[in-house]
């Protein structure tokens, strides 16, 4: 006889056969906050049927949130996805999340450095992550909300979950900047360009020559020293170059696009290598903070750092950025004391 399967599912929860067996659901993405950044991880996580999504913005948003969701939903019969997708002002629609991005926060303007963002963000960002600790205790959180690495460690305070189901996005992206860059300087195809960074998002990441290559040729024998640190430096001033261009708003398809990429990495168990803000206490010696790192990601997060050798020069700059991130996380701190 055939199995009558329900019509719904508590979500987090895996209905079962006859028998026991169990069977297989989607994935359950929240994304918090409807904005550029939030509605186009939408688009691409749909895109790519990474899951059911629900995206969030605050109840003064009204309807904006429903009406993207249900605007992405009209065009999966024409791109071809299946994806179930809302967009509420409510928490409700959220619970037993498995994975939920959280991109809320003010936006940076022209001439607003990610630390003008700090006290701000801080506040939403302890708004936000209460919220979910209550409706998905057991989901991962990807942090994408400037600025990063403190938004990241105040994500871990609020949530207390464990650390390695808090992160943050921002290695995927300046790597793809970098690559982006040095693929437009040599006139190669940017799947050619191998490359990693590591540290602070911002204007401490450490970019690593040594691990940087083309089609496996070492960056050092393509480019002179000199012209890669131009790039370098171009990469650093990579969000702050497109807020200039956008003037009334920053970056959202290549933060989408990265961020996406670590969703799909999670939902898919892919066990992939990419940097991001991860957790370090005795990795790096960095001592208990959010630092943009090489990690495995799979269901369970981030499952493995992956330490790597530094010359003196670089762990110079590693500890330069390590430095400047404890700084950021103790004047957040100062801030949020003081309310």
């Amino acid at each position: 006889m055939a199995a009558v399967l329900p019509a719904t599912a508590v979500p987090g929860t895996q209905p079962t056969r006859p028998g026991g067996k169990h069977l297989m659901r989607r994935s359950k993405i929240t994304i918090i906050g409807a904005g550029n950044v939030g509605a186009t991880t939408a688009h691409w996580c749909a895109a790519a049927e990474l899951g059911d999504i629900v995206l969030v913005d605050i109840p003064a948003s009204e309807g904006m949130p429903a009406g993207k969701a249900l605007d992405l939903m009209e065009a999966s019969p024409i791109v071809g996805f299946d994806a179930n997708i809302i967009g509420t002002t409510s928490y409700e629609e959220t619970a037993d999340s498995d994975v939920v991005v959280i991109t809320a926060g003010i936006p940076r303007k022209p001439g607003m450095s990610r630390d003008d963002l700090l006290s701000t963000n801080a506040r939403i960002m302890s708004a936000v992550t209460a919220e979910i600790k209550q409706t998905s205790p057991n989901a991962i959180l990807i942090v994408v909300s400037n600025p990063l690495d403190a938004m990241v460690q105040r994500a871990l305070q609020v949530s207390e979950f464990p650390p390695e189901r808090v992160l943050g996005q921002a290695g995927v992206l300046d790597t793809a900047r970098y690559r982006t860059f040095l693929a437009m300087e040599l006139g190669v195809s940017v799947e050619d360009v191998s490359a990693l960074l590591l540290g602070g998002h911002g204007d401490t990441m450490v970019p690593l020559p040594s691990c940087t290559s083309v089609g496996g040729i070492p960056i050092t024998q393509l480019i002179s020293s000199e012209r890669l640190e131009e790039i370098v430096q171009r990469t650093r001033q990579g969000g702050a170059e497109i807020v200039g261009l956008l003037k009334t708003g920053s970056a959202f398809y290549a933060p989408a696009a990265a961020t996406t990429q670590m969703v799909e990495a999670i939902v898919r168990d892919k066990k992939r290598l990419l940097p991001c803000a991860a957790y370090c206490d005795q990795e790096y010696g960095v001592g208990g903070y959010y630092v943009g790192v090489p990690a495995i990601l799979g269901s369970q997060g981030v499952e493995r750092i992956i330490e790597i050798d530094l010359n003196e020069q670089e762990q110079a700059a590693f500890q330069h950025s390590v430095d400047a991130v404890k700084q950021l996380v103790k004047t957040m701190g100062d801030l949020l004391e003081s309310d």
